[in-house]
């Protein structure tokens, strides 16, 4: 499986540990992780950007967006998670390929740190085991065709 990975810097500590649950758990669903691409990118507006750039090449099974949009005191919140969700999915329905939305989307930091191995999981991780099983289901349909 080839799985290309685009990360925010945008609340760093946050998509950090992100990408580093989501590595480890690749690496133990037995993706060779050293040839993985790992794009960042300044905030999550970008990550559909890039999704598209690696779906375009025809060289990945599925790509993975990590991001982190916190809450903040102005309604650019609303407009941030609207706009990479609907980027995520159209680069997706476009290119036939998963696109993994493994963007946070909480109200403060205390949220978003709860979801990296908190009460909530760790949503790295998830976004790996979404990527895998995602693969698998895409593949499950080129085999139905071939029958």
């Amino acid at each position: 499986m080839k799985i290309a990975i685009a990360v925010s810097r945008f609340n760093e500590k946050v998509t950090q540990a992100l990408l580093d649950g989501a590595l480890a758990r690749l690496s133990e669903l037995g993706v060779d992780v050293a040839s993985t691409p790992v794009t960042h990118v300044p905030g999550a507006v970008e990550l559909p950007l890039v999704a598209q750039q690696y779906a375009r090449s025809h060289d990945f099974d599925a790509v993975i967006c990590l991001g982190a949009v916190i809450r903040g005191e102005t309604s650019h919140y609303d407009y941030v998670c609207q706009q990479v969700s609907y980027g995520a999915q159209k680069v997706a329905l476009t290119h036939n390929i998963p696109i993994i939305f493994g963007v946070l989307t909480t109200e403060d930091m205390a949220q978003a740190l709860d979801r990296l191995g908190g009460s909530h999981g760790h949503k790295g991780r998830d976004a790996a085991d979404a990527a895998v099983e995602m693969i698998q289901v895409m593949q499950s349909f080129d085999v139905l065709a071939k029958q």
